[in-house]
């Protein structure tokens, strides 16, 4: 999912996106010490996708999403 789909999203919908992802990575791990992951690189992607969207809801609650750094 691109950033800016990310910020379009509603505080609601950031949540619950972060839930299903955590619920996936949860499972990716468990398939990783199963030894039954096809893709390890799974895991990176769901770390980084939380991790973005923990950023997004961050810059939403400080009112600070339509600012850019200077």
């Amino acid at each position: 999912m691109e950033l800016q789909e990310i910020r379009n999203l509603t505080m609601d919908e950031l949540v619950l996106k972060e839930k299903e992802l955590r619920k996936e990575l949860f499972n990716l791990r468990y398939q990783l010490l199963s030894g039954r992951i096809e893709n390890p690189q799974q895991i990176r992607n769901s770390r980084r996708e939380i991790a973005r969207i923990q950023t997004v809801v961050r810059e939403k609650r400080s009112g600070a999403a339509g600012k850019t750094a200077a």
